[in-house]
């Protein structure tokens, strides 16, 4: 086994080829358990030339049903109004990376992705070649195994190994090999040699920094070139600049510094002679004339099949984010694709990358940067910039060293199509601002200003002021915008009461507090399946069980009064929901100005390095610093600040929260909480630290099923093995103030008994006898009984709307609406369909039991024989 140090995502061990076709064939039937189904959810044109298309994919895996989002973006190379470029960085410069959104915004791409892999601990560049606008910015690694994909002069995908043959040439004639251009160091295989010693190797001013591939392996000795002159070897060897325009920087090292020495001086002129081919000399390419080149990873698919691996790939098969590219069997189009490992998709191993390439239709492709660097960006039509379309595996947008990126060069057209953008859904009496978006003949924007547009709703179902749309029927309102001789006419669903099909109020993590303000967001999914936030100025709200005031969005509590929570009820066009909020008692136990607990470090495994300190903030507070060290050892790796456990947290706390100073390391956070019976139960905190600064993280507590006491052992990090070398390998977070906070019981309904008989008025509550005015009786199989003496008796309240002739009855945390003569009801927001319809007999409004039985968390006994019914 040979090393192989440090590049991102590539294998730390270089495998003979059948220990990679046995890893191969492992992997293989691991996933691949099931013919897996592809299903094109939607596609949209980006511009004339290329299509967005959107994937779900399923599969088996270990006899569990998983689903992977995934997008292709489709390129027809036959057509001259679109290209596929390499977006570079920052300004076209390597060593400043930038997320694939930026990049594409920058050089005014339709869509993108994200391309080679790069050594993270080094300054930032492809590890494969560049060729980008017809212009060599970087060539092939001596390395093997290494795919490119490149589009010759006359736009014929190419996939192939490549590699590079240089020399550079002094006056009198002597010549030294040229190791690369533009490359940072790395590793030579299978001897681990290190790539600069005795090199010689070029800077151009694509390389964007002065510090040119000193790892501290090699001192430099540099010469700058201008026009094919020498014009500087300095003494300390460093060219202490960016190479210009018109010349390079050579970089020399060991043997290849003597032969500057010797061979090279100022004002001489110098001749640098390279080329960049095929691995195979049997295979000709004019690679002067690419017009792109980017470098990848290993042969994914070859001939329509899935090819064998020409790298290792062990440190590559669990599931991740992907990211590949690919061209068809008649070479006319090009595939860029990612695959997300993101909330419900569940990434794709590299054996079932390769059955989604084929299934979409790649006949030859490679493998990209993956994992936290997959990225997918497209403009949506009519829009000039474009939008990040994938999920990230990180959470973030990872800045990388480059990408592929698909521009349109059409001309401008005449207005093919004019449409209307609008929220996904509105609601009545909202006041909507809609605009109007415009694309030419070649699927490009048009520019703004010149689609001034006259507005008008059809049937009455609501007014304009401008381009502002108020709203007034629900349904669907067909809205036109007229501007110039184009016209669009675009269905807008306006959601009333009979569109909703369930209403809920954001506040599952709330724990209430006197003199605090909450957030109260009320969101809506319409029967149509769609989900917004309601405006809040078109709630109505209802507060119980506290002083406090509901309004726009936002709940301020005056006080409690020794109330155990609140029930918040928002109503929308006569739907409502309600949310049961309990107090909190926060009581803060780690707080080093006050409340302090020994704490020590330590980590896993041994040459991990870490440290814990008290440290001031800006203010003067005092807060804990845990410092981290991960560049040595392998395999997974932890670094801990290890608390007294020896210290109980008191009663049963529901929530955890700490400050944490985040550093954007990736790097996931946990807690270690000790419970009662020995057990270890590891919280997360933070699956990515993915922000700089302060922020308080809270973790529920009630989730982990904890025999309390508590106590906290541990709160550490964890870089993971899997994608290691995407996170930060040294840093360091603050932590301050772990509170634990105690949720209030909501005050439970009355444990009444109810006796009741079919037909009969006798009635008993906790044994005592009464007498009901209406009986309880079947119809269609269904019991209905007397709502409001039911739910007096049981500890409920009943509301009537005479208006809307609606019974509301509301027990606990529950609250259910129902509607004479309609089967339609609503559980705390929820529609629901009844067997039978609620009706109004001898004056006494009577209910379906089941319904309220089985949402009101009434225990029901029936006895068939006698026709009695305890309800508890």
């Amino acid at each position: 086994m040979i090393l192989h140090k440090k590049w991102r995502k590539l294998s730390y061990v270089v495998l003979a080829a059948s220990v990679i076709l046995s890893s191969w064939s492992a992997t293989t039937a691991a996933f691949a358990q099931s013919q897996p189904v592809l299903t094109m959810v939607n596609q949209e044109i980006l511009t004339s030339g290329a299509i967005l298309k959107k994937y779900t994919w399923q599969t088996t895996r270990n006899n569990k049903d998983v689903k992977v989002n995934a997008n292709v973006v489709e390129v027809d190379l036959t057509n001259s109004n679109v290209k596929l470029d390499v977006m570079t960085g920052t300004n076209n410069q390597f060593t400043k990376k930038q997320t694939v959104l930026g990049m594409a915004i920058e050089t005014k791409a339709v869509a993108g992705v994200n391309g080679d892999f790069y050594n993270t601990q080094a300054e930032g560049v492809p590890m494969g070649p560049q060729i980008s606008n017809g212009q060599l910015m970087a060539t092939p690694p001596y390395l093997p195994g290494f795919y490119t994909f490149a589009l010759d002069q006359n736009n014929k995908p190419i996939v192939d190994l490549f590699t590079f043959k240089g020399n550079i040439i002094a006056k009198d004639g002597a010549s030294y090999p040229l190791g690369g251009i533009n490359k940072t160091y790395y590793w030579f295989e299978p001897g681990g040699e290190h790539s600069h010693i005795d090199g010689l190797f070029m800077y151009t001013n694509a390389w964007g920094q002065v510090d040119r591939s000193n790892d501290g392996v090699t001192y430099p000795t540099e010469v700058l070139v201008q026009n094919g002159i020498i014009t500087q070897i300095p003494e300390n060897g460093v060219v202490n600049m960016i190479a210009p325009q018109d010349g390079y920087i050579l970089r020399a090292s060991g043997k290849a510094a003597e032969f500057v020495r010797a061979h090279l001086k100022v004002g001489d002129p110098i001749k640098a002679d390279y080329e960049v081919l095929a691995q195979d000399p049997n295979t000709k390419y004019d690679v002067t004339k690419f017009k792109m080149m980017i470098g990848g990873h290993t042969i994914l698919v070859d001939g329509g099949q899935p090819a064998k691996f020409s790298r290792e790939v062990a440190s590559l098969c669990c599931t991740r984010s992907r990211t590949a590219i690919g061209y068809s069997k008649d070479e006319k189009t090009a595939y860029l694709i990612t695959a997300d490992y993101s909330g419900e998709s569940k990434g794709l191993s590299m054996t079932e990358l390769q059955q989604f390439m084929i299934q979409v239709g790649v006949w030859k492709g490679l493998n990209l940067d993956g994992g936290g660097s997959t990225q997918m960006v497209a403009r949506p039509l009519g829009e000039f910039e474009p939008v990040l379309v994938n999920k990230t595996e990180t959470g973030i947008q990872r800045k990388v060293v480059n990408g592929v990126g698909v521009y349109s060069i059409a001309p401008k057209g005449q207005v093919k199509g004019l449409f209307v953008q609008a929220p996904n859904v509105l609601f009545l009496g909202e006041h909507s601002p809609l605009s109007t978006k415009a694309y030419d003949e070649y699927y490009n924007p048009m520019e703004a200003g010149t689609m001034t547009a006259q507005w008008s709703v059809a049937d009455q179902r609501g007014t304009f002021k401008e381009n502002v749309f108020t709203p007034t029927k629900a349904g669907m309102a067909k809205v036109t915008a007229v501007s110039g001789q184009a016209s669009f006419t675009a269905d807008v669903e306006v959601a009333g009461r009979n569109q909703i099909a369930s209403m809920k109020i954001m506040t599952d993590s709330l724990a209430l507090s006197e003199g605090e303000t909450y957030k109260i967001p009320v969101v809506a999914t319409t029967v149509s399946g769609k989900t917004r936030e309601i405006p809040a100025e078109l709630i109505e709200w209802e507060v119980l069980g506290i002083k406090g005031q509901a309004a726009n969005g936002k709940l301020t509590v005056e006080s409690l009064n020794g109330s155990t929570g609140a029930q918040l009820i928002a109503r929308y066009d006569g739907y409502s929901t309600m949310a049961t909020i309990p107090v909190g008692i926060d009581k803060t136990w780690y707080d080093l100005d006050n409340f302090a607990v020994m704490t020590m470090s330590d980590q896993k495994p041994a040459e991990v390095k870490a440290s814990v300190q008290i440290k001031p903030s800006e203010t003067n507070n005092k807060y804990l610093e845990l410092q981290y060290d991960f560049t040595q050892g392998t395999g997974n790796k932890w670094a801990y600040a290890t608390l007294d456990t020896g210290v109980l947290i008191e009663g049963q706390p529901q929530m955890l929260k700490v400050k944490v100073n985040g550093d954007e390391s990736l790097n996931w956070l946990r807690a270690e909480i000790l419970d009662n019976s020995g057990k270890i139960h590891y919280v997360d905190l933070a699956r990515n630290i993915n922000w700089k600064g302060w922020k308080q993280l809270t973790a529920d507590l009630s989730e982990y099923k904890m025999n309390y006491p508590i106590r906290v052992k541990s709160l550490y990090l964890v870089n993971e093995e899997i994608g290691q070398d995407e996170r930060a390998a040294k840093g360091s977070i603050g932590i301050d103030d772990i509170t634990f906070t105690y949720r209030g019981s909501v005050q439970q309904p009355a444990q009444n008994s109810v006796g009741l008989t079919i037909n009969k008025k006798a009635v008993t509550v906790n044994g005592k006898s009464l007498t009901l005015e209406q009986a309880p009786y079947i119809t269609e199989g269904n019991t209905l009984i007397p709502i409001r003496f039911v739910t007096d008796a049981l500890g409920g309240t009943v509301r009537w709307d005479e208006k809307e002739r609606k019974v509301t009855v509301i027990r606990g945390t529950k609250m259910i609406d129902l509607w004479i003569d309609q089967k339609d009801l609503l559980v705390n927001g929820q529609r629901i369909t009844a067997e039978v319809a609620p009706v109004i007999k001898s004056d006494i409004t009577m209910v379906p039991l089941r319904i309220l039985s089985e949402n009101l968390g009434w225990k029901v006994t029936w006895d068939a024989k006698t026709q009695h019914i305890t309800m508890q």
